[in-house]
Parts: C-alpha cells; structure tokens; sequence
C-alpha cells in the first residue's frame, strides 16, 4: 500500500476511536483503586479522610501491546479548621503511546460537610475542569517528507484534521454516610462540552453510584495509633452515554494491611456481555502515608492478552490524631468515611 494511503488510513481510523473518546464512558480515566484517587471519583470526598493530603497515581493498561494507555492523577485537599469545608484540586492526564494521544485535565474542588443526625452525616461537593486534548504528530513521517535516499527532508503538506480541544466541565457529588456504611452519587460533565466535529460532538454526562458497608470485628487506639480488623464489600455503578459498567468489591483490612478483590463486568439488563476484569489490590497503610498496587487481570474468553493492567497510588497525608481518636471514642462527632483507603 503506497504511503500516503496507509497514512490517510490511520488517520481514518484515528478519527473513529477519537469520537470513541466522546461517546464511551469506558474512555474516561479510570484507576482500579477508587477509594485511594477518591478526589477523582466523588468531590464529595473532599477534606474527609485527613486534614490535609497529596495523592499520586499511575496507571498502565495493556502493557503488553505496543503504546499503552497510561494514566497518572495527582490530587491535594485541605479541610479548613473549622472542619466543615474543605478545597482540593487534581491533575489527570491520560496517554495513548501509539497514537500521540494525550487528555490533560485540571479541576478545582469544594465540599461542604454536614451532620444530619447523632449518626448521619453528609458531604456535597462541586467541580470545575478545565480540560485540553490533542493529537501529536510528531512521531509520524509523511510521504512527501522523504526524499529519494528515504531521507527527511522538509515539513508535510498532508492537512492535519485534529486540532487541540479545549473544554470547560461541571460536576457534582454528594455523600451519605454513617459510622459503617456509605452512599455516594457524582455527576461530570453536566453542561455536557462540545468536544468539536472530529471528537462526536458533545461529551456525554457521566453518573457513577458507589455504596459499601464495613463490619467491625475490632478497634483499637493504643498510644495515637489506631488500628481495625474490618470487612468491607463494595459496589460501584458508571454509565455515559451508551456505555455502563459495574463492579463488586471486597476489602480487608488488618492495619496497617488492606487486600481486596474488585470484579468488573457484572452483566447488566439491555447492554452488551461486558468484558469480566478480575482487580487485586494490596495495600499498607502508616502514619503519615499509604501506598497500594493492584492488577487487573483479563478473565473469559475475550481475553485479548494485553497485559492486563498495573495500578500503584501514593498518599502523604496528615490527621490530627488526638481529635480523631476522640471522635471515635465519643461516636458523637465521627466524621471519617468507612469506605476503604484503596
């Protein structure tokens, strides 16, 4: 095939799975280990589990094919004094290696938190994204770049359809908890942005539903340092546009160690038989910082051999531990969320 119809060819199909990005919610960022890049799944969560915190991720997906979808976030909250508000801000950006893709996106958070009843508390929170995403050609060599000897020689004159987008997006969450279970819903892409011609159109809005419970069967505080023997199953629901996904989980934790188990392709009424993903997750839990790697392993016959996916999270936080430990002892002013930390 000459040159320049392989050329016109991949960017054919580059524009199909560009307007993927707008219209699967299956293309949004996704880490394995929601509840350590909380900020990311909820702006309700915002100031709840510290006082202040810094969270990096990263996230490789089919490492064994040839440029694979990586994606790091970086996330920061600080919940103010008078324990009721808080601010956050995140950076995500997500990479497609073979094709020069890349979405960078940058939010600021806000979350109130509420005490409904002696047991009952709620936090609401609000996102503004700001978001850019572009194509890069650099790595590519037209044909009309080459001279004779197979050198590069000059600029192209191939028109370049794929121009940078920029986009504003709105979101919003709330979260209804108590001391041992938690119901979460958020909202992104509300005012739903226009994404250009070549991306589809507008960006689909996204909803996620999370809800858990936690079973005790110990705590203790022995000199400011808290430890549990918890369990805690978990459930999660995404849908944008046509595409749905939802998973279960299982986590526990014997601090300062927290494993669990997240299935991912429970069949849902009128969709499609979704892929079955199999996520392990292992993490530690100190004073001061929490790191937790997960692999997601291909289940079923649609395993397509790519590698599965790799997930590490880091969290430097820091907790009034004094104030914490007195609100459980109490029960009367707990206001940490029982979900997991990975």
């Amino acid at each position: 095939m000459p040159t320049t119809a392989r050329l016109r060819l991949f960017l054919g199909t580059m524009s199909l799975w560009v307007g993927g990005v707008a219209s699967a919610g299956a293309q949004d960022l996704y880490f394995s280990q929601p509840y350590a890049t909380r900020l990311h799944l909820n702006p309700a969560f915002t100031g709840l589990q510290h006082d202040y915190g810094i969270t990096l991720a990263y996230r490789d997906q089919f490492p064994s094919l040839a440029g694979s979808f990586q994606s790091s976030h970086l996330g920061a909250d600080y919940r103010f004094n008078e324990q009721r508000s808080a601010v956050g801000g995140v950076l995500n950006l997500d990479q497609l290696g073979a094709i020069g893709y890349t979405r960078l996106e940058a939010a600021a958070l806000y979350a109130y938190h509420a005490r409904l009843t002696a047991d009952v508390y709620l936090s609401g929170g609000a996102q503004v994204t700001y978001g850019n995403q572009r194509i890069s050609y650099g790595n590519l060599v037209f044909g009309d770049q080459l001279s004779d000897e197979g050198l590069n020689t000059s600029p192209t004159a191939e028109a370049i359809p794929f121009d940078p987008v920029h986009y504003l997006s709105i979101g919003l969450g709330g979260l209804l908890y108590t001391r041992q279970a938690w119901l979460g819903l958020s909202t992104y892409h509300l005012n739903r942005p226009d994404l250009g011609v070549q991306a589809a159109g507008p960006l689909p809005t996204r909803f996620t539903f999370t809800a858990g419970v936690k079973h005790f069967f110990s705590e203790t505080t022995v000199k400011q340092h808290y430890r549990e023997a918890s369990l805690s199953p978990t459930l999660a629901y995404t849908r944008q546009g046509g595409s749905q996904r939802a998973e279960a989980g299982l986590y526990g934790t014997f601090t300062p160690l927290t494993v669990g188990l997240l299935y991912r392709g429970i069949p849902l009424p009128g969709a499609p038989q979704p892929a079955s993903v199999l996520t392990t997750i292992v993490g530690i839990q100190m004073p001061g910082f929490r790191v937790g790697y997960s692999y997601d392993a291909e289940l079923g016959h649609r395993n397509l051999g790519a590698g599965g996916a790799h997930e590490i999270v880091l969290t430097l936080e820091q907790v009034d531990v004094l104030a914490a430990a007195r609100r459980r002892i109490s029960r009367k002013n707990y206001r940490s969320v029982p979900c997991p930390y990975f």
